[in-house]
């Protein structure tokens, strides 16, 4: 009789995870949403591909006609010397992007998008820890306070994915939450007309740190990709229920608030610089075959804005022959 209630009991248990998994797996948005597409824009990135930022950036801005960026103030890039702060990349951005009403998610911090992940001028880098976190505050402070005036400025994004810790281990080192709690309440403090989003891993992110921690979350977003453990090019074997659960769950929780996709992958996962890898093997991982799957992919979670990443390699291969990225991309923008 033991033995048969076990059973009794085991069966019960796996209807009602079924019966959980089914619900969680509804998407309990409007049937016919209203979706959202933006793109990152890095003169980090555009100068990893050896364009001419301005050139890339008005092109995406006139000719695709996005309205929403995420730009990043790399810490290297606004500080190239101690106390010494450069705007001029980031206020054309900014300013242009004003001008046609397009809004700007401007994400500040060490670890930023972009590998290495983690972004520290040459003079920072031998800084004692503590040394170093002041130098982040006052960083993270002068850009805040340069910016806050701006009304296009939507949110302002603290750090990358912070708590993906063992990701970029090697560069970012482990996670000072007391820190990330400090560079929060100080970007508050600065401007408290103005949320925060924390941003996390889609496939292997908890969530629910960063959708506690900010007051917008926002995932990435990633299908293809290369696993480096001797694996190669890989796809997740997940389905778009996966975001559904996922998000179901951490909403029942934790309640609802504003959560976007902030990083969709359009653009190959490599090993190496993507000018240094031949163009067939940049198809092979991102043709416009995965291309139009991530569109589709994405589209049937439980998300309605998305953020595209890559929208410089876009422009980059429509330079080297291959302008089928960037005309999909315009359909999605227009």
């Amino acid at each position: 009789m033991g033995i048969i209630n076990l059973k009794l009991v085991f069966v019960l248990a796996v209807v009602i995870l079924i019966i959980l998994l089914i619900i969680l797996s509804v998407d309990d948005s409007k049937e016919t949403k209203d979706v959202t597409y933006g793109v990152s824009f890095s003169k980090f990135h555009a100068d990893e591909l050896g364009l001419d930022w301005k050139e890339t950036y008005i092109a995406i801005l006139n000719d695709l006609k996005v309205r929403n960026f995420r730009f990043s103030a790399h810490w290297p890039l606004t500080e190239p010397d101690e106390g010494r702060f450069n705007f001029e990349e980031l206020d054309f951005q900014i300013k242009e992007a004003q001008k046609v009403n397009a809004s700007v998610i401007l994400a500040v911090g060490r670890r930023l998008p972009g590998w290495p992940e983690c972004h520290e001028p040459e003079w920072a880098k031998d800084l004692a820890k503590e040394k170093k976190q002041e130098k982040i505050l006052k960083y993270i402070e002068t850009i805040v306070n340069r910016y806050k005036d701006y009304d296009n400025i939507k949110y302002w994004q603290v750090e990358n994915e912070p708590f993906l810790t063992f990701f970029s281990k090697q560069t970012c080192g482990e996670l000072d939450k007391d820190f990330l709690d400090k560079e929060v309440e100080l970007v508050k403090k600065l401007d408290p007309s103005r949320t925060v989003i924390i941003t996390d891993s889609g496939e292997f992110g908890t969530w629910y740190k960063a959708y506690q921690q900010g007051d917008v979350f926002g995932t990435s977003m990633y299908l293809y990709i290369w696993w480096h453990y001797g694996i190669g090019p890989f796809r997740y074997p997940i389905t778009p229920v996966f975001f559904r659960i996922k998000h179901n769950l951490i909403k029942l929780i934790f309640g609802a608030k504003p959560a976007i996709v902030i990083e969709l992958s359009a653009e190959p996962w490599l090993l190496q610089p993507i000018v240094k890898t031949p163009i067939d093997i940049q198809l092979s991982r991102m043709g416009i075959d995965k291309f139009n799957e991530m569109i589709e992919f994405s589209s049937q979670t439980s998300f309605d804005t998305f953020y595209l990443w890559g929208a410089e390699w876009w422009y980059w291969m429509g330079q080297n022959g291959h302008p089928e990225f960037w005309n999909r991309a315009k359909e999605l923008t227009k």
